[in-house]
């Protein structure tokens, strides 16, 4: 859809950094909707290896730390407010706190009738306080969901309720097709890599290792299928940084106290388009409700059944896509029936979850196009 009926927008996207993560995913997928839409796409960061691809899809990129927690920090006000200006940018869009604040500053520095229009996206359920209040003082809150919605409506009480749009995070259903299938090769070189997985069905847990992940559920879960004689293998896939090695040795030491052999850590993984269709069962067991179920969205697109706690935004997108998939939060048996179900009688997924990329970009443009006027 071209959303470009007037002049081009100029739009400056502030983030941390550009190393990886949904957030840093939500802002090259939408600077690339702007660039094909004929617009100006610009990006502040600290840099990072995905910097790259997003010049080379066509925006531009300034490389500012203001994602770097210090007091210097406050350096980097002028030279983003200089960027603001010489650059023309008509819309400012800030998808993270400290970032906001630097950019907010700079924002109030600038005359009035020379500012653009602030926007912000508030991607999680940030603690309350008055350091994450500034993701609520914008022109427009775009919520990624309607969990994260009533979550500022019912913790930051002098928030306009008018000021604040739901736009879904969306999947791109060209990146995940419903009913892909891996290429020969990349089956040949991950059975390689991890031959206990063939034949055998695979119920994946995807997310980083710490501990509101429900890795202990998982655990639980695997031990229940093994007593049961279930040849069901579980994989975790996902990354960890060095402070959380404490609790990865928790798990391993779990596992071998249970005397676990159906349980695979792949670690940190990118092909998960390959991954989630060589799955047979996709889990979202997180204890803490999140503001969205990203790994939900893309998993059914691709056509794998997705089984997880009815919390939070993964409760919402199950309820609206997949509510088979809703099962009661930290219920071990209610988890470990449908997991059985699932196996015994596999849930047909006929159509992609209402989420999409598309969707997500055409309602942030045409939010903009409402600011500008």
């Amino acid at each position: 859809m071209n959303l470009n009926p007037g002049r081009p927008l100029v739009v400056c996207q502030v983030v941390p950094a550009l190393e990886g993560g949904g957030v840093e995913r939500g802002t090259l997928e939408l600077a690339q909707a702007l660039v094909k839409q004929g617009h100006e796409s610009i990006v502040v960061s600290g840099g990072g290896r995905l910097a790259k691809t997003l010049v080379r899809q066509g925006s531009r990129h300034f490389t500012l730390p203001i994602g770097r927690k210090s007091l210097a920090t406050l350096r980097y006000v002028y030279p983003l407010r200089r960027i603001l200006r010489t650059e023309g940018v008509n819309i400012l869009h800030v998808r993270s706190r400290l970032p906001a604040w630097i950019a907010r500053l700079a924002w109030k520095g600038m005359p009035a009738n020379h500012r653009p229009h602030l926007v912000s996206t508030v991607h999680g359920l940030y603690s309350v306080s008055g350091y994450s209040a500034v993701m609520t003082r914008a022109e427009r809150v775009i919520a990624v969901s309607e969990t994260v919605r009533e979550y500022l409506l019912a913790n930051y009480p002098k928030l306009d309720p008018d000021l604040i749009q739901v736009i879904h995070r969306g999947v791109d259903t060209n990146a995940f097709p419903l009913g892909y299938q891996p290429t020969l090769d990349w089956l040949l070189g991950w059975y390689r890599r991890f031959p206990m997985l063939e034949g055998r069905p695979v119920i994946l847990l995807p997310g980083r290792l710490s501990r509101i992940k429900g890795h202990d559920d998982f655990i639980q879960l695997m031990t229940r299928l093994q007593a049961a004689g279930s040849n069901a293998i579980g994989l975790v896939v996902g990354g960890y940084d060095a402070s959380k090695q404490g609790y990865v040795d928790e798990l391993q030491k779990s596992i071998q106290q249970r005397k676990l052999d159906n349980i695979v850590f792949a670690g940190q993984q990118d092909d998960m388009r390959e991954i989630y269709a060589t799955s047979d069962i996709v889990l979202s067991l997180s204890a803490k409700p999140e503001s969205f179920g990203r790994t939900v969205i893309e998993a059914l697109s691709i056509g794998t059944p997705v089984i997880g706690y009815d919390h939070g935004g993964v409760g919402e997108t199950l309820r609206q896509a997949f509510p088979r998939g809703r099962i009661l939060l930290g219920d071990i048996d209610e988890l470990t029936g449908r997991v059985m179900e699932f196996l015994k009688h596999p849930p047909a997924i006929e159509s992609p979850p209402p989420f999409t990329l598309q969707d997500m970009t055409d309602k942030t443009i045409r939010l903009y196009r409402e600011l500008v006027g």
